[in-house]
This record gives C-alpha cells, sequence and structure tokens, in this order.
C-alpha cells in the first residue's frame, strides 16, 4: 500500500559545517561543488539522506567519508528549508557542525575529495544558504565554548595555553586578557600540566597542558 501520494515530494539532505583550528585561526573545510545546479561554486560537504539512515547516521556517515575519521563531536545546526534555496528541487537540508583537530585529517584524503581549510574570516560566498548555516554553527559554538569544553576537540592532545587561549580568540571573535585567562584556566582541576616542554613553537620553551576527561566529569560546572 502507497501513503501520501496526495503530496509533492521533497529531497532531505545534510550539510557538514566542519571547523579546524591552524596557525592561530579558525577554519572551515569547503570545496568546489561537483554537480549541477551550481557546479564549480564554493560550497560545504554534504549529501541526501539514504531511505535506511536517520539524518544523525548521514551526518556522521558524509563526515567519515569526507574525513576518514569516526566518532567526531557533531551537533545538529538547524533546518534549511526556503522554498527557492535549491534550484534543483525541493531540498530540505539539515545544517550539523563538527569539530576536528587539523592535525589528524588526512593530507591525502584531504587533495582526494578537492576540499580546503579556509579562514572563517575569509569565507567567499558559499552556494545557496551554506553562508547563512556556517554564521549560525559559529554562533552556537561561541555560545557552547563558554559552558563545555568543546575546545580540546579542536587541539592536539598536549597544547600549550597559549594555543589555547588563541583557540578562544579566533571563536569568540575577540581578544582576551592574557593574565585574566591564565588565571581562570589555572583554576580548573581539568586541565592539568604536564612536565613536558614545548620547544617548536616557544622558543623559550613553554609548559604543555592536556584536558583529563574525568576531572571534568566530577565537575562539570564548567563556565569560562
Amino acid at each position: 500500500m502507497t501513503f501520501y501520494q496526495e503530496h509533492a515530494k521533497a529531497w532531505v539532505s545534510v550539510d557538514c559545517i566542519i571547523f579546524g583550528f591552524e596557525n592561530g585561526k579558525l577554519k572551515v573545510l569547503i570545496g568546489r561543488r561537483k554537480m549541477d545546479p551550481g557546479r564549480g561554486e564554493w560550497s560545504l560537504y554534504g549529501g541526501f539522506v539514504g531511505p535506511d539512515e536517520s539524518i544523525d547516521d548521514c551526518a556522521a556517515n558524509t563526515l567519515n567519508e569526507l574525513t576518514g575519521l569516526s566518532k567526531l563531536y557533531m551537533r545538529q545546526v538547524g533546518a534549511f528549508g526556503a522554498v527557492d534555496r535549491d534550484p534543483g528541487e525541493r531540498v530540505i537540508s539539515i545544517a550539523y557542525y563538527a569539530l576536528i583537530n587539523v592535525k589528524d585529517y588526512d593530507e591525502k584524503l584531504r587533495k582526494e575529495h578537492d576540499v580546503e581549510w579556509v579562514d572563517i574570516n575569509e569565507l567567499p560566498h558559499l552556494y545557496s544558504d551554506h553562508n547563512e548555516m556556517v554564521d549560525k554553527a559559529l554562533r552556537m559554538m561561541r555560545q557552547k565554548i563558554k559552558t563545555e569544553p568543546i575546545s580540546f576537540r579542536l587541539l592536539p592532545p598536549l597544547f600549550t595555553l597559549t594555543q589555547l587561549q588563541k583557540l578562544y580568540e579566533a571563536v569568540l571573535g575577540e581578544e582576551i586578557d592574557k593574565r585574566n585567562f591564565r588565571k581562570r584556566i589555572k583554576d580548573m582541576d581539568f586541565i592539568e600540566k604536564t612536565e613536558l616542554i614545548d620547544k617548536v613553537t616557544s622558543k623559550r620553551g613553554a609548559a604543555l597542558y592536556r584536558f583529563n576527561k574525568k576531572a571534568y566529569s566530577e565537575d562539570p560546572n564548567f563556565k569560562l
């Protein structure tokens, strides 16, 4: 038996806003669109939801296909369904944002998919409403980073306090007072100072820190 024959059909897709942090800059992974309509335009990476997968599964599968990484930090941004958002068909897209450490992304895979890391402040015009998706995802991340330690998803396992501060500044889009920031960070038990020293990015040698998941789970009242 077939149902809903009296109603028009619509396509459902997912689009992924993938944030990375590199050289003190917050970046987004984008590429040239490889299908019509809009072939050749800058675009987010996405895909259509299959008949046997949920939208969350589709987003996770799309991210895995692009990055080769699994169990990424991923949150739904929202639905984008303007009638004229896609000139090809009636397409409703569910946007997700994900956070990855750029160093975890295989350079060969990036080239294979022909995508690039672009500074969030230098994004070109993207296909359809993809710029709106990025803007909304960034607003959500700015709120989330103040109450949850999601910043560690963008950093290597060991990092300096300077790297951490630059990350917060890149996400929030504003400078942070160094003294107050370090005082606040050092009061957090789940940010552990190690005995290791970074001599690559710091001439003097800066202490390396790490995120302690167990300590955070025991004291989740984090607020920057």
